[in-house]
């Protein structure tokens, strides 16, 4: 599609260490612009390592943050919501669910994938 027709993108995404596979499938997705750097002001970050967390929230305290995991581990998800993070996803599950985690969390809610939550 010409760019002069593409949907105007409203949501800003940082992927925190890039990840250029990750970032052309969100880029497919019609609301979602994956930028290059924090000076963008992202709406949400995603990151692999909850040690990120506050050093992202440092850079912007309005930018929500994402931790993506491969699977569970007992008490992750309360140490990223502990160090600040708005939720935690499987980096590996269908984009869509990835993409509808992070319009979640741009809208202030806590996201926090159901198969990593446990029995």
């Amino acid at each position: 599609m010409p760019v002069s027709q593409r949907p105007a993108r409203s949501l800003r995404v940082l992927l925190a260490p890039p990840n250029p596979a990750l970032a052309v499938l969100l880029g497919l997705q019609p609301d979602i612009e994956v930028v290059a750097s924090a000076l963008a002001r992202p709406a949400v970050a995603l990151t692999e390592s909850v040690d990120s967390v506050p050093e992202l929230l440092a850079d912007d305290p309005e930018c929500r943050i994402l931790v993506l995991t491969g699977s569970a581990h007992p008490g992750l998800a309360e140490a990223a919501l502990a160090a600040g993070a708005a939720g935690l996803v499987l980096r590996d599950g269908p984009v869509e669910d990835l993409a509808d985690s992070i319009r979640r969390a741009s809208r202030g809610e806590t996201v926090v994938d159901p198969a990593l939550t446990g029995p």
